[in-house]
């Protein structure tokens, strides 16, 4: 079962490096991805095939400038070490999110179909 894991601007490429990996940019003053962490972490519970990391934007402002982020929440889908999909919108809800995450993964050739969706 995959769990979160929290990336640091030290360890944050090495965690995306390998296999399929979402990546959570939030922030602690950001409303909408403090409101989404209970969803986040039931896709890393709901989404086995995922490694899913949370990087905190103000701690790592290098990585953000360098993946070229412009406001939070942020997801980015990686694969191998490849960005592969982004979302980005201060007014994201939960079933945007699971859309998003649902066509990125078929996109990419990953089964992300699981049961028991909330």
């Amino acid at each position: 079962m995959s769990t979160l894991t929290e990336a640091t601007k030290d360890n944050f490429f090495d965690l995306v490096g390998e296999g399929v990996v979402l990546v959570d940019v939030w922030g602690p003053s950001c409303a909408s991805c403090l409101a989404l962490l209970p969803h986040v972490e039931g896709l890393a519970a709901r989404h086995p095939e995922l490694r899913v990391v949370k990087l905190e934007a103000p701690r790592a402002r290098r990585v953000c400038m360098e993946l070229r982020l412009m406001g939070l929440p942020a997801f980015l889908l990686f694969r191998d070490g490849e960005e592969v999909a982004r979302l980005a919108d201060p007014a994201l809800t939960a079933e945007r999110l699971d859309g998003w995450l649902a066509e990125s993964l078929a996109a990419c050739g990953v089964d992300g179909s699981v049961e028991g969706r909330e």
